[in-house]
């Protein structure tokens, strides 16, 4: 009986420890992050970086995330691209990595990488307004004006009064032929933005 009480204790006492280490451990993260976005917040992006390499590891999401950002604004893309890859390898149902991932990508004019990502996002999310959106521009800036229609068809379903979508729809479907859409859209991107200079150019072309 004095030997199950032993072991008791013993085990209590294990138990104890690790939750004080846990505990401990997850205050000194949370000082990294402080520090961090303090060093952030005054452009010291080298020092916001150094406040999180203590804390580094492969299989943390958050820290990969947070790297992935840092190298961004430093603007060394290339590491930035590695650390985005790890979180989103890490949790790949997710999609604010993905969207960092995008910013070193389109940095380095990687636009096939980008479309990729903006791909995944959709097929998590398919009504994503900024995915719809940034899909439709790369189709567009390619000329494959029917493509970016049918993304920009989707931002506008969305949101019918928003200026981006109705302005790239009009262009869009200038380039298409169809005229009397892309009429459509000019004028109603002339109500949310009177006397704009594209949708004016727009519609003069589409009449």
């Amino acid at each position: 009986m004095e030997i199950l009480k032993k072991l008791f204790c013993a085990a209590a006492l294990l138990l104890i420890g690790t939750s004080m280490y846990a505990q401990g451990s997850a205050a000194a993260m949370e000082k990294a992050f402080h520090n961090s976005y303090s060093n952030e917040a005054k452009k010291a992006y080298s020092a916001a970086i150094n406040d999180m390499m203590p804390y580094y590891a492969d299989n943390n999401y958050e820290v990969n995330l947070r790297l992935g950002w840092l190298h961004f604004l430093n603007k060394n893309y290339t590491s930035s691209q590695s650390y985005y890859l790890k979180a989103i390898n890490l949790k790949p149902g997710a999609i604010e990595a993905r969207f960092g991932y995008v910013k070193p990508l389109s940095m380095l004019e990687s636009w096939d990488k980008v479309l990729d990502q903006y791909s995944a996002i959709l097929k998590i999310d398919p009504q994503n307004t900024q995915a719809n959106y940034w899909t439709g521009i790369i189709s567009y800036n390619r000329k494959q004006y029917d493509n970016a229609i049918k993304y920009f068809t989707k931002v506008v379903t969305l949101y019918p009064f928003d200026y981006d979508g109705n302005q790239m729809l009009g262009w869009s479907y200038l380039f298409s032929g169809k005229k009397a859409e892309a009429r459509a859209c000019f004028e109603r991107g002339l109500m949310i933005k009177p006397d704009d200079a594209s949708c004016t150019d727009g519609l003069g072309k589409a009449k």
